[in-house]
């Protein structure tokens, strides 16, 4: 398989620096480690420009979420009975672990990512597959157990614990009779009202809608009304939220002549 490139991310310090060097003593794995989610983004974005991406991200499911009470990787034994601690570096705007994991799917689809957790949680392992994650694993867990994750997840293998198996396939199943009933539900809209739709994810208001159908802000007012009705929701919040579960994207928006456009490198 060659040589391995991992990069953890955790945002304490002491057990991303600690962890990367237990994985740095093997053999076959170059490791490095980021104390946030937007380090985490530079280093990936630096690794692709030198041609150099990392095959594995190990990121805390807690990324972005605060201090922490302490917990212990078995396979660290400087973290045993330590306190770990917040990075000391200028803290970064919030990109929290699902975020990572979804734009590391976006941005590098050949990159895997496995989320380290300090309890098992079905519903956020299912949301972190859901993601993109392509395991879950206990902090707490060996060593040769992590290296084993790492390993198997690159021949495109999905790692859960066992305890976990059963609450994650309810909440997997259950989230895809959700999305069949949100698009049963955004298929009963007439087509108009799906234009209105999409124009709501997009974030526009009653007035942009307006002018972007031609149409007038009382029949758009109309419109939105009929949405949420045969929606089943009560706020453009959760119509928006629905029109997600059911693979609704934004209406493309299209610049207005006053607005700068980049378009190859150059602006018009």
């Amino acid at each position: 398989m060659g040589r391995i490139r991992v990069l953890v991310v955790d945002d304490h310090r002491i057990f991303a620096e600690s962890l990367a060097a237990a994985l740095a003593a093997e053999p076959d794995v170059d490791v490095s480690a980021a104390g946030s989610g937007p380090a985490a983004q530079r280093c990936l974005d630096r690794a692709a420009v030198d041609n150099r991406r990392y095959d594995v991200l190990l990121v805390d499911a807690d990324l972005g979420s605060g201090p922490r009470p302490a917990v212990t990787l078995a396979a660290v034994p400087s973290l045993s009975g330590g306190e770990r601690r917040p990075a000391a570096e200028p803290r970064d705007p919030v990109l929290d672990g699902l975020a990572l994991v979804e734009r590391v799917r976006s941005d590098y689809p050949g990159t895997r990512t496995v989320v380290l957790a300090e309890r098992d949680d079905p519903v956020r392992a299912a949301r972190a597959l859901q993601a993109g994650a392509s395991g879950w694993v206990a902090k707490d867990c060996s060593l040769s157990r992590l290296l084993a994750v790492v390993r198997g997840v690159l021949r495109d293998e999905t790692h859960l614990p066992p305890a976990l198996l059963t609450g994650v396939l309810r909440e997997l199943t259950a989230a895809r009779r959700h999305r069949t009933e949100s698009e049963q539900l955004v298929e009963s809209l007439t087509p108009r009202e799906q234009e209105v739709l999409r124009c709501m994810v997009a974030g526009l208001g009653r007035k942009a809608v307006a002018e972007r159908l031609f149409l007038s802000p009382h029949t758009v007012r109309t419109h939105m009304q009929n949405v949420l009705g045969k929606l089943g929701v009560h706020s453009t919040l959760a119509a928006v939220a629905l029109a997600r579960r059911a693979g609704v994207g934004p209406v493309e928006l299209v610049p207005s002549a006053g607005d700068v456009v980049e378009r190859r490198g150059q602006l018009s």
